[in-house]
């Protein structure tokens, strides 16, 4: 950002102060002054055409005498603060307020032209000369018989006019001067509430950016930005936890296939040069074939788990009997079970049990689950596996009187790679990934999987499947 959304509001702030004071001492005087002009004017102008159509009137009429025209028009002068004339079409000036009653000598207004209001009804100036400053003048013609007899001036200062324009422009400096002031304020608060909180968000991007997914935006707030702050942190811890994932990945790859390879290249290399007698050879070859066992499974495991995430676990759904899948599975573990001297117990709902799931993605759970019991079980003990119906479904559980998982490792069973230190010591050619692949696979179904287990006594896997009913075999 390097500050240039900041300098774009300073820069708006200056251009709104640099015209708004423009504005105000350009455009609103001259409106501010041609509005109260026209007010003014408009006002004089029905006084001048009510005086015309009255008092001179009557005076042109025979109906008034000027004595008695004079005092009104003084009268009203006064009222008005305006000088008021009586003017025949020659330029004589009959009567006027600011002048006594003279009907002897005669006083003209030199040039003196109506038609100088042409398109309005007032005009600002000395009037012909006749006033030393410049004066708003209204002219209302006196019509008689349809015939214009002469003219009814009113001539008022525009001193007043421009003192009431001036303290209107002085409410306007003030209206401005807060309003800049309001919007200083505002700027503060923008600094403070919106632009330092999305510098810090932007320089913690910046850090995600370049990899520090450890760094953590310190943002104190409820408000939008809080809260893309507190997503940031989420997300970055979460791509943490990842990238740390991968690297544990990475190692405990490299140290599952480089402890059978190693193992394998020392035998081979063993038997070549003498080390292993002849007569020994099969002996080590059965290892060697062993280690290799080791690595194929652990790059199925590895290809399963691809698979399962880059396809989005395709299931294969049908309805089957889980009894008899549960019999045959454990019927393969036969040899491994006579050599521990291990019976599996079966406890089945049914003569047969109808589930509707992937049939070849369960026997890989059942598989999963009772190599790992067999794995952990003492010798001369029993593995129960037993289905339990409740709605509309069936629980099967999986129980060995083994070893247990520590308290503090069963959160974590279901990592990949994840093997506990029991685990290790009983069992080196595991590959850590079996829990992996059986909880992808039940999640997959829609279906949930626990665990139950107690160090030194042993562990319970319980899973659900959705049952079918006879209707709708």
């Amino acid at each position: 950002m390097k500050k240039t959304l900041y300098l774009k509001f300073l820069l708006a702030y200056l251009i709104f102060g640099v015209f708004g004071f423009i504005i105000v001492t350009v455009f609103v005087p001259s409106m501010t002054e041609q509005t109260l002009f026209k007010d003014k004017a408009n006002s004089l102008y029905s006084e001048a055409t009510l005086i015309a159509n009255t008092y001179a009137s009557g005076l042109y009429s025979s109906n008034a005498t000027l004595e008695t025209v004079k005092l009104q028009l003084d009268a009203l002068s006064v009222y008005m603060n305006s000088e008021i004339r009586v003017i025949n079409p020659s330029g004589r000036i009959v009567l006027d307020s600011n002048l006594p009653l003279n009907i002897e000598e005669a006083v003209y207004v030199e040039g003196f032209d109506p038609t100088i209001i042409s398109g309005s009804y007032y005009v600002i100036g000395n009037f012909f000369g006749t006033f030393d400053h410049d004066v708003l003048t209204v002219i209302a013609p006196i019509i008689n018989d349809y015939i214009i007899k002469g003219y009814v001036t009113i001539h008022t200062s525009i001193n007043d006019i421009n003192s009431t324009t001036n303290s209107i422009l002085n409410i306007c400096y003030i209206t401005l001067a807060i309003l800049f002031l309001l919007s200083f304020i505002i700027l503060i608060f923008f600094t403070r509430l919106v632009y330092n909180p999305l510098r810090k968000i932007t320089f913690g991007a910046e850090q995600y950016a370049q990899g520090n997914y450890h760094y953590e935006i310190s943002l104190d707030s409820n408000d939008e930005m809080g809260y893309l702050a507190a997503s940031l942190n989420y997300m970055a811890g979460t791509i943490a936890g990842q990238e740390d994932d991968q690297k544990k990945f990475v190692a405990n790859v490299s140290h599952d296939f480089r402890s059978p390879l190693t193992s394998i290249r020392g035998f081979l290399e063993a038997m070549l040069d003498g080390t292993i007698p002849l007569e020994m050879h099969d002996k080590y070859i059965n290892t060697v074939l062993n280690e290799t066992d080791r690595l194929t499974k652990l790059t199925n495991s590895l290809l399963t788990l691809n698979n399962l995430n880059t396809s989005g676990m395709i299931l294969d759904l049908s309805n089957f009997d889980i009894n008899k899948v549960i019999r045959d599975t454990a019927a393969s573990f036969e040899g491994s079970c006579r050599s521990k001297d291990i019976v599996i117990s079966l406890s089945l709902t049914g003569e047969e049990m109808i589930v509707r799931a992937d049939a070849e993605r369960i026997k890989q759970v059942l598989y999963n689950l009772i190599d790992n019991a067999i794995k952990f079980s003492h010798h001369d003990s029993v593995i129960k596996v037993e289905t339990t119906l409740r709605k509309n479904k069936l629980y099967i559980s999986v129980k060995d009187t083994g070893i247990g998982i520590p308290k503090d490792d069963i959160k974590l069973i279901w990592n990949r790679f994840y093997k506990s230190d029991s685990s290790r010591g009983k069992d080196k050619r595991g590959t850590g990934l079996g829990l992996s692949i059986v909880k992808e696979i039940i999640n997959a179904h829609n279906e949930n999987i626990n665990v139950i287990s107690t160090e030194g006594e042993g562990t319970e896997f319980i899973f659900s499947l959705a049952i079918v009913d006879d209707e709708e075999i």
